[in-house]
């Protein structure tokens, strides 16, 4: 598992943002899919998370994942859900000690809070959707509902698809322009005539500081291109596998 050293600083937090080794799942999926929504087998990835769960000091039953949806949904957590019973939401924070709130991905960017003195912890999945519809703004929101202030809080973009391996279409780059025609900054010309490459992790980064996140760092690893290391829904899609597996990256305020 990979950690992020401003998070490290937090004494008082445990996180990871773990690769796809050290589970049990095969082929596709192999080896730690975390992913529910994926056709790998139940018990498979049942014991990916217990697995990870353990990595982090966590009973299997403390891990919990949204329903995600690609939506600006954060919740607020007080207590465990189970499989059945999670909320379709893209993000959520806590200040109950011993919850793992953990997000998956498979390019898409996961991001985790931590705010220091007020022991508020927030976790959120933020692809270019989620994070063009506010997922960033609206865990931060939740937190300081839970007593976190901005500029306290720390957040950690984890490994996600970057820029060299982010092509899009003419269409893409309007949406962002309407926004801010600085968001000019997170395109470059792609080989392919017409076509772009995409900054997703310089993206959510400003939109993290804008939101007046006191520390953002981000993390040079690249889903796309490091297969030994982390599932990737741009890979798969690419080499016509029909299915994918999900990555996890987690945090907890230890119980």
């Amino acid at each position: 598992m990979i950690t992020n050293g401003a998070l490290n600083d937090i004494g008082h937090i445990r996180h990871a943002f773990f690769t796809r080794q050290g589970g049990v799942s095969t082929g596709i999926y192999a080896s730690l899919n975390a992913g529910y929504g994926s056709n790998d087998s139940l018990e498979a990835v049942t014991e990916n998370r217990a697995r990870a769960a353990a990595m982090l000091g966590a009973a299997p039953d403390r891990l919990i994942t949204c329903y995600q949806i690609h939506s600006p949904t954060c919740v607020v957590v007080e207590e465990p859900w189970t499989r059945e019973t999670m909320p379709k939401a893209d993000a959520m924070a806590t200040r109950v000690p011993g919850i793992m709130l953990g997000v998956l991905h498979a390019d898409c960017a996961p991001v985790l809070f931590a705010d220091r003195e007020a022991r508020v912890i927030g976790a959120a999945h933020s692809g270019w959707k989620g994070a063009r519809g506010g997922v960033l703004e609206a865990t931060v929101s939740r937190m300081v509902e839970l007593g976190a202030e901005p500029g306290r809080i720390t957040a950690a973009v984890g490994p996600c698809i970057t820029q060299q391996s982010y092509e899009v279409g003419p269409e893409f780059p309007a949406g962002f322009l309407e926004e801010d025609p600085a968001n000019h900054d997170f395109f470059a010309p792609a080989a392919r005539a017409g076509h772009f490459m995409f900054d997703l992790p310089g993206y959510v980064a400003r939109r993290l500081t804008r939101a007046g996140v006191g520390r953002v760092e981000t993390s040079a690893h690249d889903t796309v291109a490091e297969e030994e290391l982390f599932f990737s829904y741009r890979r798969a899609t690419l080499r016509g596998e029909g299915d994918y597996a999900r990555g996890l990256s987690a945090i907890i305020l230890p119980g």
